[in-house]
């Protein structure tokens, strides 16, 4: 089994990265394999909405000219995603929009490739906003037929400057506690 984690920051390592990290950590402890895509440095381009996955039905963007058709692969051979993104004006990075635009529309595209997948948000903000975030991730997931996991909060960590999360004890645990439900949930659905 594998997870594969997208850090949509503009910032390597930076609070959201280490937050998915805590519950990459976990899933490693229960023997899931797991891999940390870090997109800064890599602009995604947003969805043109011109639909040619769907004719195409090949598992891939028609737009070549950036990462994402590499980051579709990895999600479709995954057997869970984790999305993380700081907390940008209420709602997720750029970045992270056009990757859940874009594997949003090439998943359903191709029979919903992403269905039954564990689907996980992570979360880093500084103040305010952040469940609007958590919302905006989960909305990709569900609409995706993805299997949500919970933890004991919503999955979101405080911090400003970069490690400031690492002080935020309840985010922390909410992070090692979602890791721990995403293997059960992983480990539950693998028999069926």
């Amino acid at each position: 089994m594998k997870v594969v984690a997208f850090n949509g920051s503009p910032r390597q390592g930076g609070n959201t990265a280490q937050l998915i990290q805590i519950a990459l950590t976990e899933l490693q402890a229960h023997g899931i394999e797991t891999e940390l895509v870090e997109m800064a440095g890599r602009p995604l381009r947003g969805c043109i909405a011109c639909y040619q996955c769907k004719d195409n039905k090949d598992r891939r963007c028609v737009l070549t000219d950036d990462s994402c058709n590499e980051y579709i692969a990895k999600m479709m051979e995954a057997d869970g995603i984790i999305l993380g993104s700081p907390t940008y004006f209420s709602n997720v990075t750029a970045e992270m929009k056009a990757l859940i635009d874009r594997a949003g529309i090439v998943g359903r595209a191709n029979g919903y490739a992403f269905k039954r997948k564990a689907g996980a948000a992570v979360v880093a903000v500084r103040r305010a906003g952040a469940v609007q975030v958590f919302n905006s991730i989960n909305q990709f997931f569900l609409i995706e037929q993805m299997i949500v996991p919970g933890s004991i909060y919503w999955n979101l960590g405080i911090g400003g400057a970069p490690g400031e999360a690492m002080s935020d004890a309840e985010g922390v645990e909410t992070m090692k506690i979602l890791g721990r439900n995403m293997a059960w949930l992983l480990k539950a659905t693998a028999a069926v």
